[in-house]
């Protein structure tokens, strides 16, 4: 560490430091003798007492001591676990700061990175109600002090915060988590330490049907069966019930065991074994019905995933008369809310039992002008494209890594009139919508929504159309 910047900062010792800005993942961003000072848990427009307890060349990490001056955006969070947990970030934040902050990091990004400028950035879209809203609960299973712990992991580590519910999660998801921690603990079953690679359980999943009350239970453990198996299916059959006054009926219609033996941090092995019901679930997103495995990607807020569809759907202004490719297309979700109004449309999803749900949920629903292949969009499309096969709207949901460059020249040469590109990663979509307006693309409006409350993670939907002009 240089004498300078010992100079203007020093670890252990106390600041006040005014809270000027918010960070992309909700970290509030202050200055001391203008050197940068990052703080948990602070929020802009706020005077905080904090303590510097890591520093870099760079900037300096800073502990929140005592709030000063609060904003007004700052409420009581609403979990006894969230200082701990690492499951949301701005439970401080009341809602309505809560979509401002996403409104704001949408903006920032796609100008700081994006150099977008004249492009129509809306207000995100929040939920009326944002509280028990996924669909999809991953407990893992450690061991405690006085028995098994399943909850959520602490921030930025492995120790499991045991709790018994959860604000953001499907109020059945407790129920069973709890059933589950009773019946491990009441037979003496062994717990996954990751650590030993030793131990049988290691994670609980429930997925749920936001609109049928379905409910899927898979244990994944770490060998091939769970002693007293059967005891465990009729508990969770038959002795499972939310514990709150929801007046929704749950029923658990299928369990199953996830193998996985792999000393690995990802949670599902490659192989299911059903113990009890039904092979899937069901759910809803608008008119459409899906059937969802264990493995299944399905948006978790059916709520907000509904409302981003449609403005998808709305962006893509079809006739009836386009083609369409749908890339990184999942199981088909968005796929289906096209079909309806386009001539025919393309899926394309690396994930090969991804595309084997996509072609059931289209036969499911009776959607007789879809096709979907395996592959990476980087690949297929450019292989396609050769062969004569053009897109008149593109849609694209990358992951958090955003899309290839190559699938971008691809579309660069193949010129659709409109491209609609939703993005769970502001950074990445603000570089790829750099590269696609230096190209001959014009962003015309961003769309951000709130799928995942609490949390600093925001979900954007952009519209682009084609300029005329290929490069600048």
């Amino acid at each position: 560490m240089s004498k300078t910047e010992l100079d203007v900062v020093r670890k252990n010792d106390n600041y006040t430091v005014e809270i000027t800005g918010m960070t992309h993942e909700g970290q509030g961003v202050g200055r001391i003798n203008n050197f940068t000072v990052f703080v948990d848990g602070a929020v802009t427009g706020e005077t905080a007492e904090i303590k510097i307890i890591k520093i870099t060349k760079s900037y300096a990490i800073g502990k929140l001591l005592k709030v000063l001056k609060s904003s007004a955006d700052r409420t009581e969070p609403f979990c006894p676990a969230y200082k701990r947990c690492g499951g949301c970030s701005l439970q401080h934040v009341n809602y309505e700061g809560q979509l401002k902050f996403k409104t704001n990091l949408v903006k920032d990004t796609i100008k700081r990175i994006g150099k977008i400028e004249g492009a129509v950035i809306h207000d995100a879209i929040g939920m009326q109600s944002p509280l028990n809203y996924r669909n999809k609960a991953q407990f893992p299973v450690g061991q405690g002090t006085n028995g098994p712990a399943i909850g959520f992991y602490a921030k930025r580590s492995h120790e499991i915060i045991d709790h018994d519910a959860c604000g953001i999660q499907d109020e059945i998801s407790d129920s069973i988590r709890n059933k589950v921690k009773a019946f491990v603990s009441k037979n003496g079953i062994s717990i996954y330490d990751e650590a030993a690679g030793k131990g049988l359980v290691r994670h609980i999943m429930v997925r749920t049907g936001f609109k049928t009350g379905e409910v899927m239970v898979v244990i994944v453990i770490n060998g091939n069966e769970l002693p007293k198996s059967k005891e465990l299916v009729e508990m969770l059959t038959h002795g499972v019930q939310s514990e709150s006054q929801d007046e929704k009926e749950w029923k658990v219609t299928s369990i199953y065991l996830n193998i996985n033996k792999k000393n690995t941090n990802v949670i599902l092995g490659e192989k299911n074994v059903k113990l009890s019901g039904n092979d899937t679930i069901t759910d809803y997103i608008g008119k459409y019905r899906f059937s969802i495995s264990p493995h299944s990607f399905f948006q978790v807020n059916p709520v907000q995933t509904e409302v981003l569809y449609q403005k998808a759907l709305e962006y893509a202004q079809l006739t009836g008369n386009e083609t369409v490719f749908d890339l990184y297309c999942g199981i088909g979700t968005i796929s289906l809310f096209l079909s309806e109004k386009a001539k025919k449309v393309y899926g394309v999803e690396v994930v090969e039992a991804a595309i084997e749900d996509a072609r059931k949920n289209a036969e499911v629903n009776g959607v007789r002008n879809t096709e979907f292949m395996v592959g990476e969009a980087e690949k297929v499309i450019p292989e396609i494209y050769e062969k004569g096969v053009k897109a008149d709207v593109v849609v694209v949901d990358p992951p958090r890594k955003g899309c290839d460059e190559v699938l971008l020249k691809t579309l660069v040469d193949m010129r659709p009139k409109r491209i609609v590109y939703v993005s769970c990663n502001p950074s990445t979509l603000a570089r790829d919508l750099n590269y696609l307006e230096s190209n001959g693309f014009k962003t015309v409006e961003i769309q951000p929504v709130d799928m995942f409350p609490w949390t600093h993670h925001v979900e954007s939907i952009v519209l682009m159309t084609n300029s005329g002009l290929k490069g600048k």
